[in-house]
């Protein structure tokens, strides 16, 4: 018998499968039954709206961390305190009084405490945020939310435990002879600033700890690097006193953003540390920090929103 060729089917168009429908008239058919992407990242707007609907789950996690971080612990709340006052004990012991710093700065253990509390603020901020999202994956895969509320929420949580610590740092500095002034109000606005500065940051290395979980145990020597240069156990003003270094050197220095937040609250609260110790503009410098690493560090972590716990 004579057979009979048949041609071949023509391949299907590039980036479609045999058998479906052309992604317009999928997206159509989609669009017509309000169906949307699974997880699709929504747009900034949209993403600042369901970030400020969650604001109670916010508050209440960033609490519930606080109140659970030291249940196994003896001493349990207690340690939100004696830490940084125990690195302060070891701090002052080595600088204060073997490399002799304290001769150089009146009123020193204020001066070294208020620092301390500071940087403890900063340091746990940044490492938490690290963790943010690797650290949770179970919950980020189970329930749908905005991810930047676990990196806010970390540091929240710093910031009620630096809250619990300043109760103790005033009486240290009514021990140490510093009585309430007006310029105690500072507090508020440079606490305001750093803990957007801080939550900025967080979420930076909230994404990137996301893809590369071994910079968390990266972090640990960066901030002991930053740390030595905020000038938390010596005064930067008094250390670049008659000291020819270059220009560029200065204003890192000065222009620090753990430095400057330290120094801000070492000028409203200790009498003794006057406007003459603190960086021209340093206000500038400290609304410029917060607002460049809450509106970046916010962008940034969004931009990576649907692909946080996959893969």
């Amino acid at each position: 018998m004579p057979q009979t060729l048949t041609p071949p089917a023509p391949a299907p168009a590039p980036g479609r499968v045999p058998g479906t429908a052309p992604d317009p008239e999928l997206r159509a058919l989609a669009e017509r039954h309000g169906l949307t992407v699974s997880g699709a990242r929504p747009s900034l707007p949209e993403y600042t709206r369901q970030l400020w609907q969650r604001r109670y789950f916010v508050t209440s996690f960033a609490t519930a961390r606080v109140t659970a971080q030291y249940t196994t612990a003896k001493l349990g709340q207690i340690w939100q305190v004696l830490t940084p006052l125990l690195n302060a004990a070891v701090y002052y012991l080595i600088f204060g009084v073997l490399l002799g710093t304290k001769n150089n700065v009146p009123d020193y253990i204020p001066f070294l405490v208020t620092g301390v509390f500071i940087f403890t603020f900063l340091q746990n901020s940044v490492m938490t945020g690290t963790r943010a999202i690797s650290g949770n994956l179970g919950l980020v895969r189970a329930l749908h939310f905005p991810r930047a509320c676990l990196p806010i929420s970390f540091c929240l949580a710093q910031l009620q435990q630096l809250l619990y610590s300043m109760a103790v740092l005033v009486v240290i500095l009514l021990c140490f002879g510093q009585m309430p002034t007006w310029s105690w109000l500072l507090i508020v606005p440079a606490l305001t600033l750093q803990f957007i500065f801080n939550t900025g940051l967080a979420m930076v290395m909230a994404r990137l700890g996301s893809r590369t979980p071994d910079l968390a145990q990266l972090m640990p020597f960066i901030m002991r690097t930053w740390m030595y240069a905020s000038g938390v156990m010596f005064s930067i003003s008094r250390i670049l006193e008659g000291k020819h270094l270059p220009q560029f050197v200065v204003v890192l220095l000065n222009g620090n953003p753990a430095a400057v937040y330290i120094d801000l609250m070492r000028f409203a609260l200790i009498d003794s540390f006057t406007h003459k110790q603190l960086p021209p503009h340093v206000w500038a410098f400290a609304g410029g920090w917060a607002l460049l690493a809450g509106v970046a560090g916010f962008v940034y972590f969004w931009k990576a929103e649907e692909r946080y716990g996959r893969g």
